[in-house]
C-alpha cells in the first residue's frame, strides 16, 4: 500500500493539473490531502475530485497551522493505515510526479529517499535570483551547521514506514519549514539509510509562496539555536 500525502493552501489553481500528473504516474496511488483552511476554493476542489476519486482522502484543518505539522498529521494517519511507502510533495506545481516512480523504486533498499535540488546542474535556473541565493546559503548553513551533506529541506521524500519508527520522524519539534531539515538530521543520527535522487525544481507558475520573510528569519534562528544545543554540545 503506497500513500502521497500533499498539503494545500490555497492551491485551487494547482491541484486538478497537479492531480492528473499523479494519476497518469500511477492510478492506484493513494493521495491524502491536507488543508489548512484554505479560503480561495481549494476545499471544494478536493471535495470535487474525492467524489470521482476513491483513492483520494483528506484532511482539513481549521487554521494554518504550519507545513511541518501538516505532514506529520499525514505521516500518523499513514502509520495508522499501515501504509508501507509514504511519499510527501508540494501542492504547488515546483514537485514532477515524474519523480514519483524512482522514489518508490529506490523504497526497497533505503529507508528515506529524499530529492536534492543541488546536484543537477541549474536546477533552479527557473528561480528569481534572492530566492536560488536564499536557498543555497540555507542550504550550506544546514549543512555547515548540522555536519550533514543532504539537500535537506525539501519536502519531497519517500518513507520506508516498514524499516522507519513514526517516533523517531515526530521527534522532530518545529512545526514549519524547519520540520523538514530537523526530521533528515534526526533519522541520519539514528543511522536510517537515506538515498538522494537529483531533480529538477522549476519556480511555480501559478500562485504565490507561502514562505514569508518571518518564515525565512524564523528557520534561521531555529536552525542556529538547534545546531548549538544539538551538534556543538
Amino acid at each position: 500500500m503506497k500513500l502521497l500525502i500533499i498539503p494545500t493552501l490555497n492551491e485551487r489553481k494547482n491541484i486538478s493539473t497537479l492531480f492528473k500528473k499523479i494519476n497518469k504516474i500511477d492510478k492506484k496511488l493513494n493521495i491524502l490531502f491536507i488543508d489548512d483552511n484554505s479560503i480561495d476554493g481549494t476545499r471544494e476542489e478536493i471535495l470535487y475530485l474525492k467524489g470521482k476519486h476513491k483513492t483520494i482522502s483528506y484532511i482539513f484543518r481549521p487554521r494554518k497551522l504550519g507545513i511541518g505539522s501538516a505532514h506529520k498529521a499525514g505521516l500518523k494517519f499513514a502509520y495508522k493505515k499501515k501504509y508501507k511507502i509514504v511519499l510527501t510533495m508540494d501542492a504547488d506545481g515546483t514537485h514532477n510526479p515524474k519523480y514519483i516512480n524512482n522514489l518508490i523504486k529506490y523504497s526497497s533498499k533505503y529507508d528515506l529517499i529524499s530529492t536534492n535540488r543541488f546536484e543537477q546542474k541549474n536546477s533552479l535556473i527557473e528561480w528569481p535570483i534572492q530566492r536560488r541565493f536564499l536557498t543555497k546559503v540555507r542550504y550550506h548553513l544546514i549543512n555547515i551547521l548540522l555536519n550533514i551533506s543532504y539537500d535537506s529541506s525539501g519536502a519531497y521524500r519517500c518513507y520506508n514506514t516498514k524499516n522507519i519508527k513514526l517516533n523517531d520522524i515526530l521527534k522532530a519539534k518545529n512545526n514549519g519549514y524547519s520540520f523538514f531539515w530537523e526530521s533528515l538530521y534526526l533519522l541520519n543520527k539514528k543511522k536510517y539509510s537515506i538515498k538522494e535522487i537529483p531533480i529538477y525544481l522549476p519556480y511555480r507558475k501559478v500562485g504565490s509562496s507561502k514562505m514569508t520573510m518571518r518564515d525565512i528569519i524564523g528557520s534561521l534562528l531555529y536552525l542556529f539555536k538547534y545546531s548549538l544545543k544539538n551538534v556543538i554540545n
